[in-house]
């Protein structure tokens, strides 16, 4: 099922600050400036935002852990941010999994450190359930 049109809205928004983040620092930065840059850029442009969010992590009804997820946009679409020479298949698991665990519809994984930003983007929706 394809997200509602404000989420579309919300990962347009998030996509273009940072490629324009990566348009003036290009790549080779450590992942924590990346994420400083596109924060401050994110709030330039009035799109609201919390960093490094806890969410708990249950297995059998029980907490076991919190995860830290890098940026969460507009309470809807989780940000995991890279600064690697490629995105392996861990990565995605990752964020597949930050999705399955917290209440967010869709995300995005970047990756700056590349040439071109648009080939360091992923977005990943999952598909929601039927309610009983």
């Amino acid at each position: 099922m394809e997200p509602a049109a404000y989420l579309d809205r919300y990962t347009g928004q998030i996509i273009g600050a940072a490629i324009e983040v990566h348009r003036h620092l290009g790549p080779g930065f450590l992942e924590s400036v990346y994420e400083t840059a596109l924060i401050a850029e994110l709030e330039l442009r009035g799109v609201a935002l919390e960093r490094q969010v806890a969410i708990p992590i249950d297995y059998k009804g029980r907490r076991i852990a919190e995860a830290r997820l890098d940026l969460v946009v507009e309470g809807e679409v989780v940000v995991e941010l890279k600064a690697v020479d490629d995105l392996v298949p861990i990565h995605r698991a990752q964020l597949i999994s930050y999705l399955r665990a917290g209440p967010f519809p869709v995300g995005l994984l970047i990756n700056f450190n590349v040439p071109i930003l648009r080939q360091g983007i992923r977005r990943f929706i999952l598909p929601t359930k039927p309610s009983l």
